[in-house]
This record gives structure tokens, C-alpha cells and sequence, in this order.
């Protein structure tokens, strides 16, 4: 790639690690495009924030490709999800510790599979958690949440477009989840829980696909550099 194909437009397929933000994708990509095409202003944007305990696609466009962000967002997204039931946390994964601990061993599989169908299938009502950075009053809702401020968020219509369980050993299950957009599966994770007379958490989430995009056509962070420059 050269430096007019970043100027003109590329969009790179980027596979998240754990523990970095899709900012600090984007701000990769940006040290490495000026420090190797000697650019000093180009257009970076990502087509989608991952949280930084998940891993996966993320979209990444340069120059007028950026101008195609809000399409790549709105596409639907498949994810690989870890749930465990038994506990609550405050943000609804393992960023935080437990708040609540339920019993979980009247749950079967098929006690799971009808609350998929009847509840999480299709066009569903869902709040997102206090710890996302969904804006109130001017302010993310997880700066307000983390100085113990009550958030309270109004619930949003999202699509469930396919749900399956791919592993139950309780407590620990794994869905395979396609949605849409604006779907939190932090949230999803919690709601299953609660239908369930139990409560639930996520322990893992990783993207596999946006649109007809792949995961398993990403560039590995750690190689970005030498696969994009040859170093």
C-alpha cells in the first residue's frame, strides 16, 4: 500500500487484541501511517467501538473511506459470547467484581433454549449497561457510574437475528449471537440471567464478523507494521 492508497481511501481489517480499546487501534494506524509515509494529517476513524475486554473486528477507514463509517456501523454483527451465570457485576462483565450471587442449578439447556426463543429473538427492548459510554447530560454514562452516580438509561429497541448455544456447562455457557446495531451483548448477558431467575455476566466476547467483513480476514495487531510496510 502506498501513500496514495491511505490518502484516497483504504479500509483495514484490524483483529483486537484484549485490553485495548478501538482507539488505540485507530491511533496505531495513525502513528505508523505518519511515521512511515511521513503524512502529517490524515483521516483515521474506526467503524464501531469493541470494549476493551473483547476481541475481534473492528473496522478501520483512512482517508474518504471515512466518509463510509456510518454505513459499516449500521451493518450486523455476529459475536462469540461467554456467559457465566451465578454472579452480577456492577458493568455487567469481568471488568468489575461481583455485586450479587444467584443459584443457577435449576437451569437446563432447554430452560435455556426457550428463554432464547421466547425472549431474545427477533425485535427486543434493551437498556444499556450504566458503564457504556452512551452520553447523559454531556457526560459518559461510565465516568458518572464510576463516581457512584446513579445512571439511569431509557431502553432501546435492538435484533436479536440469531441466537445459539454452542456450549452449556453450567455455569459457563457460549452463545453465537448475530444483531444488529446498538446492541450491547453485556446487557444481553445480564437480561438472560434475570429471565432465568438467576443473574449472568459475560467472561468473554469476541467479533467474528461485521457485514460480509471477516475476523478471519484481519490483520493480527502485533503484525500491522510489517504486513502494511514490509519492517
Amino acid at each position: 500500500m502506498t501513500m496514495i492508497d491511505f490518502l484516497s481511501g483504504e479500509v483495514l481489517l484490524i483483529d483486537k487484541p484484549l485490553n485495548w480499546t478501538s482507539f488505540d487501534v485507530v491511533n496505531k494506524i495513525r502513528y505508523l501511517l505518519k511515521h512511515h509515509l511521513g503524512i502529517k494529517k490524515i483521516k483515521v476513524g474506526h467503524a464501531g467501538t469493541l470494549d476493551p475486554l473483547a476481541s475481534g473486528l473492528v473496522i478501520v477507514c483512512t482517508g474518504k473511506f471515512t466518509k463510509k463509517i456510518d454505513e459499516y456501523q449500521g451493518m450486523t454483527k455476529e459475536y462469540i459470547a461467554n456467559v457465566r451465570f451465578g454472579a452480577t457485576t456492577p458493568t455487567y462483565d469481568l471488568e468489575s467484581e461481583p455485586d450479587g450471587t444467584f443459584p443457577f442449578e435449576h437451569i437446563g439447556k432447554n430452560d435455556l433454549k426457550n428463554v432464547l426463543t421466547e425472549k431474545f429473538s427477533g425485535e427486543i427492548e434493551q437498556v444499556p449497561p450504566a458503564f457504556s459510554a452512551i452520553k447523559v447530560k454531556g457526560q459518559k454514562a461510565y465516568e458518572l457510574a464510576r463516581k457512584g452516580n446513579k445512571v439511569e438509561l431509557k431502553s432501546r429497541k435492538v435484533t436479536i437475528h440469531n441466537i445459539d448455544i454452542t456450549r452449556f456447562d453450567m455455569p459457563d455457557v457460549t452463545l453465537d449471537i448475530k444483531c444488529s446495531k446498538g446492541t450491547y451483548i453485556r446487557s444481553l448477558a445480564h437480561d438472560i440471567g434475570k429471565a432465568l431467575n438467576s443473574g449472568a455476566h459475560l467472561t468473554g466476547l469476541r467479533r467474528t464478523c461485521i457485514g460480509d467483513f471477516s475476523v478471519d480476514d484481519a490483520i493480527n495487531i502485533n503484525d500491522l507494521e510489517k504486513k502494511l510496510f514490509g519492517s
